[in-house]
């Protein structure tokens, strides 16, 4: 999963733009447009943008992780 992609995917589906999403987790509309093409980010950063938005990327992540082929629970 390219989480950059996917943070802008559920930013536009809930009707928000960068500068609210900038404004929610305290830094440049810069940063987030460089977040955007990013396909890993940091643990803290990842839990900022989660309670932002009310969405659960950790989740996807490891849902995604489950799914990888060779992938088991040990």
């Amino acid at each position: 999963m390219h989480i950059g992609k996917r943070i802008k995917e559920v930013l536009e589906l809930q009707g928000h733009n960068v500068v609210w999403l900038a404004s929610q987790i305290s830094c440049e509309r810069s940063n987030i447009y460089n977040m955007f093409k990013r396909d890993n980010i940091g643990v803290n950063l990842l839990q900022k943008v989660c309670c932002a938005l009310g969405h659960d990327f950790f989740k996807e992540l490891s849902n995604d992780l489950q799914a990888t082929e060779g992938f088991s629970k040990k």
